[in-house]
This record gives structure tokens, sequence and C-alpha cells, in this order.
């Protein structure tokens, strides 16, 4: 298996796993941003399928300014959100594989030759680090709901 072959493979399983924690979330806004971070995943294949025939161009991921309305909206509902912990473990499992990714990505921008190729996989890369953070804030809302979602000054969400 090829370079491209194994990535595409990661990308769609990656892609899978969050559309199954999607089903299992218990709030349309988590449900929300798995999904969104199941999309970002099936781009990263289909970019990947693009570079094996050609050289493409990845437009930005647009996933944390949009989890960013979401996790808003969910803090101006003004409900109290009681998150179930025991998909914790879970969500931890989907950073590692997020972190693995983005070392995969990294690694390979070096193994590479042309230069569209090392920027393709240094922008997976760095959108894997996002995907990393934004499950991290997962992990805090589910841990502290209230003392999250009151945060509005949204220290918690870095920008890259």
């Amino acid at each position: 298996m090829d370079i491209y072959e194994f990535a595409m493979q990661m990308e769609l399983d990656g892609r899978n796993f969050y559309l199954d924690l999607a089903g299992k979330a218990n709030d349309e806004g988590i449900q929300n941003i798995l999904e969104m971070l199941a999309a970002d995943e099936m781009k990263h294949h289909n970019i990947l399928q693009e570079m094996k025939i050609k050289r493409p161009s990845m437009a930005k991921t647009k996933v944390l300014d949009d989890a960013r309305s979401i996790f808003r909206e969910m803090r101006y509902t003004g409900e109290d959100k009681h998150f179930p912990t025991s998909q914790m473990d879970l969500y931890k499992k989907a950073q590692e594989i997020e972190e693995k990714s983005r070392v995969f990505y990294t690694e390979k921008e070096k193994e590479v030759e042309k230069p569209f190729q090392k920027k393709l996989f240094r922008r997976i890369a760095e959108e894997e680090k996002k995907h990393y953070v934004l499950l991290e804030n997962i992990i805090n809302l589910l841990s502290r709901p209230k003392q999250w979602l009151e945060n509005a000054e949204w220290h918690h969400l870095e920008e890259y």
C-alpha cells in the first residue's frame, strides 16, 4: 500500500469514527461538531485522492469557527447542560488518533519531493492539530459543562 492509499484509508477510518461518535452523542451541538470533523476527514481523503493524480489545492478548514458558533449557541440557550462522561474515553481516543495523524503527515511532508505535496501534507497536519484542540474542548466541556460554557472570552479555543 502506497503513502496515499494508507493516508486515504486513515482518513476514511477517522470519518467513520466521528460519524459513529456523532450517532452516540446526546447533544445536538456536540453531534454537529462531530459531523463537521467527519466532513473534514472526508475532505482530507478527497484531497489525497486528487494528489495521486494531479496537483490539488486545499481550502482552509472552517471547523473551529463553526464549532465556536455552536458552543456560543449552547452557552446562550441558558439551559444547564448535563453530558454523560461515559464517552470521555472515546473522545480521548479520537484525540490520540488526531495526534498520530498529525505526526504521520508531518513525517510524510519530509519524505515527499514535490513542493505542492509538502505544502498539502503540512496543511493536513495543521488541520489535524485543530481537530485535536477541538476535541480537547469537547473533553473540557464534558468534564465541567457549566464552568466551560460560561467562559465567554473563549481563551481555551486556540486559533491557528
